[in-house]
């Protein structure tokens, strides 16, 4: 398997950017989720990552 799905955050916790952490908390904790995001960013930021773990959060596939 490769080394970057071997070793991709699986949790909002495992996150490596705090920012990050935070938005994605503070989103998940509020009434409401809004209907789209956009992840931007250079490559290896773990833009994917947010990606998944916000769509396992919500209950997406």
């Amino acid at each position: 398997m490769a080394y970057y799905l071997t070793y991709r955050p699986k949790r909002i916790k495992d996150l490596d950017l705090a920012q990050v952490r935070e938005s994605l908390t503070e989103i998940l904790g509020a009434k409401e989720i809004p209907h789209a995001f956009l992840f931007s960013g250079p490559k290896g930021t773990g833009k994917t990552s947010s990606a998944r773990i916000l769509a396992k959060a919500v209950n997406c596939p």
